[in-house]
């Protein structure tokens, strides 16, 4: 499959503009009528041609990883509160 100066569904680009990487592959899939992996590499590689939306991607996914990480220690220190709580009765 030649991957060389491909062009991807707008609404593909649209969601990897939002980090939404398995949305975009599946978008790509849908409308090219493709294999999963296929879509995959379609998607990857349609990033690493676009230094600008890979960049932008990259930020947003970082971000989103930090939200995730946030929120888990969030939970956890939640858990340990509640653990010490009702360890006090």
């Amino acid at each position: 499959m030649n991957l060389l100066n491909i062009e991807l569904p707008p609404d593909a680009v649209a969601e990897l503009e939002k980090g939404n990487r398995i949305e975009a592959i599946k978008i790509v899939r849908t409308a090219k009528g493709l294999e999963l992996k296929d879509s995959k590499d379609l998607v990857e590689t349609y990033l690493h041609e676009h230094e600008d939306l890979h960049q932008r991607f990259s930020v947003i996914q970082s971000e989103h990883n930090r939200g995730a990480l946030l929120k888990f220690l969030l939970l956890i220190g939640i858990a340990v509160v509640m653990a010490y709580l009702f360890s006090l009765k």
